[in-house]
């Protein structure tokens, strides 16, 4: 996991080629302004989600991990509580990998919560499950899906 702001994002284009494609959508000027929704920046290697939703409460939500995607969340307004916990500590499983939607849930309780504001960004790789849209306000955010392995 990496807890950073944007003004550094470039700093971690090497870790995979998909991030230099990622980040460059995150620094758009008109990204504020995007509607909700999807955005394709590099097929199903690269992938942007805007979604401007009610936070939820923290124990009314689970841990979750993905197989195939690297997360990339970036909060644009309000404050999204993220909770974190290494996958390899996770020891309740909420039902088994659904590899349509590249997700695993699990009911154990994060180790650490991260209160991520507007302009700094998580990244969450496959080993990181994490329990994001955590607020008792509306939450404003994008997150990137980067292909862990060449797609």
């Amino acid at each position: 996991m990496i807890f950073d702001v944007i003004e550094n994002a470039c700093r971690y284009e090497g870790l995979n080629k998909g991030f230099t494609k990622a980040i460059q959508f995150l620094l758009r000027p008109d990204l504020k302004e995007l509607p909700a929704g999807r955005y394709e920046i590099d097929g199903e290697r690269v992938y942007a989600m805007i979604a401007i939703e009610q936070g939820h409460r923290k124990e009314d939500e689970q841990l979750e991990t993905h197989e195939k995607y690297i997360d990339i969340q970036m909060v644009l307004a309000g404050t999204d509580e993220m909770g974190w916990r290494p996958r390899s500590l996770c020891r309740q499983p909420s039902g088994e990998y659904d590899p349509a939607s590249d997700i695993r849930f699990f009911a154990d309780k994060p180790d650490a919560w991260l209160p991520v504001r507007s302009g700094a960004f998580v990244i969450f790789f496959p080993e990181d499950a994490h329990l994001p849209m955590v607020s008792s306000g509306i939450i404003h955010k994008v997150v990137v899906k980067v292909a862990a392995a060449p797609v």
